[in-house]
């Protein structure tokens, strides 16, 4: 099947795929409770003939979904979890829907649909005689929890052999850079209560402990190679100044280029903790909360992506969507500082554009960015594609409520496009071995899946750890569904 094709398939699915972004869209949930939109891309992969085992890993929103037969098993992956405190209007200014509810400011209910756009491409190729399997993981709570760690300790990737996904983003393009592993902490203080004026001597301020270990992190940070970063927040420190605190929280974060690196400097940190808490003569407990590591690059995956983009050509926004889109570029200021990232030849019509979707080469190979995603623990297992596509106006910046806003409204015209990229590639994929081959060569060159062992412990459990209640997703799908049992499930 030619890109072309593809893209015909994806065409003729526009309006369901973009009702479906939308319904999610104006449903926003959270990190291990986005049990709407799971519901949803399940029903609709169960209606096109895909077998789906629900709750995978323990996590009750995540799934797997498989169509066709053997091998090659090629695949790709959704999001569709929201951030806190985003809502927003499909509007060219501040607009909450609901003053500190959530809202999908990076594009998740995008996110989402168009890798299930793609999926429902290579379906009607393995339909029409291509030989071999496409898989569909949902994979909830990137923004917190790392959703994708549990699914793959569970072995929901372990038999795919190329997997190409993508975020949105405001330009089209292969990503072929890594970027850093980070380990998650909470350290819970615990001391004696006393009033701070009349009885110092009879309280041990938890707060104290706290505020040492974050002294020890800051010199820390003098012996750390550079590009280790250390991050905290105290989330709970006291009630009352004149009341020693009893019991105080941080949350810390530890990230580096490679998973030994971030484990090397996370045992300092422990050990920081056990000082700090010794100092304050007070009891301590650390938690770990993630882990992830970084993304291992596959070029030659980014460079089948950027040959089916270049197949593609650009789209354009149209009708309503372009004086939004307007509107909602102008609303962004000065974006001179996002368009210099671009190649010298594309920054002047980026830079006087509401969108920019010319399709350009990868911006980050050989780089190591400085943010962290659970797709690199996917990365590890399997080769991985990934790219972005122009669902944005020029500049905007994730987790911003202009990203809402398109999310909600001018983002489905890259939604479609990463739908047709990703269909494009993974039928390349499964039609061209040799291709395969160099991919899946690429992958054992660079370490291959035999070194993986996931960060976190295998008693972890993200609703305990982020202290959310389990959302008891487990409607009544009947026919090819499944949902997979717990260990402790009667």
């Amino acid at each position: 099947m030619e890109t072309e094709q593809v893209a015909d398939a994806v065409a003729e699915r526009r309006e369901r795929l973009i009702a479906l972004s939308r319904e999610i869209w104006d449903r926003p949930q959270t990190a291990f409770e986005e049990t709407d939109a799971a519901e949803r891309l399940v029903r609709a992969l169960a209606d096109r003939g895909f077998d789906v085992e629900v709750g995978v890993g323990g996590v009750e929103t995540g799934f797997v979904a498989r169509y066709g037969e053997g091998d090659p098993v090629v695949g790709t992956m959704g999001e569709y979890d929201a951030l806190p405190g985003l809502s927003q209007r499909a509007a060219a200014t501040r607009e909450p829907v609901e003053a500190g509810a959530p809202g999908h400011g990076c594009g998740h209910n995008l996110f989402g649909v168009g890798s299930l756009g793609g999926a429902f491409a290579v379906a009607d190729a393995i339909d029409a005689g291509a030989e071999g399997t496409v898989v569909y993981v949902g994979t909830p709570a990137e923004e917190a929890g790392a959703g994708k760690v549990y699914l793959a300790r569970a072995g929901a990737f372990d038999d795919v052999d190329a997997l190409v996904a993508w975020h949105p983003g405001w330009y089209n393009a292969p990503t072929k850079g890594s970027c850093l592993a980070v380990n998650g902490f909470e350290v819970t203080v615990r001391g004696e209560s006393a009033h701070a004026a009349a009885a110092p001597e009879a309280g041990r301020s938890a707060l104290d402990g706290i505020q040492l270990l974050n002294t020890a992190v800051e010199y820390m940070r003098e012996h750390v190679p550079d590009p280790v970063r250390l991050h905290y927040v105290i989330t709970e420190g006291g009630d009352a100044a004149n009341v020693v605190p009893p019991e105080a929280t941080a949350e810390y974060l530890v990230r580096a280029p490679s998973r030994e690196l971030v484990e090397e400097v996370s045992d300092w940190f422990r050990q920081a903790a056990r000082g700090a808490a010794l100092m304050a003569d007070v009891d301590v407990d650390v938690t770990q909360t993630s882990g992830v590591y970084g993304v291992r690059p596959n070029e030659t995956l980014g460079d089948a992506i950027r040959s089916t983009m270049a197949d593609l050509g650009p789209f354009e926004i149209d009708g309503a969507d372009a004086a939004l889109a307007d509107d909602l570029r102008a609303s962004l200021g000065d974006v001179s500082g996002a368009v210099a990232t671009l190649d010298p030849e594309h920054r002047e019509a980026a830079r006087d554009a509401a969108y920019f979707t010319e399709p350009i080469d990868a911006l980050d190979a050989g780089t190591t960015g400085s943010y962290s995603t659970d797709s690199g623990d996917v990365s590890q297992i399997v080769p991985l594609g990934r790219m972005t596509t122009a669902t944005f106006p020029v500049g905007t910046p994730l987790h911003s409520w202009q990203a809402v806003a398109a999310s909600g409204s001018t983002g489905v015209e890259g939604m479609l496009y990463a739908a047709k990229t990703i269909g494009g590639t993974l039928v390349r994929l499964l039609e061209d071995p040799d291709l395969l081959a160099s991919v899946v060569a690429e992958f054992e060159d660079r370490g291959g899946a035999a070194g993986y062992e996931s960060p976190m412990p295998a008693d972890a459990d993200p609703y305990e750890l982020l202290g959310v209640e389990r959302p008891g997703f487990d409607p009544d799908f009947g026919g090819n569904v499944t949902t997979v049992e717990r260990a402790g499930d009667d």
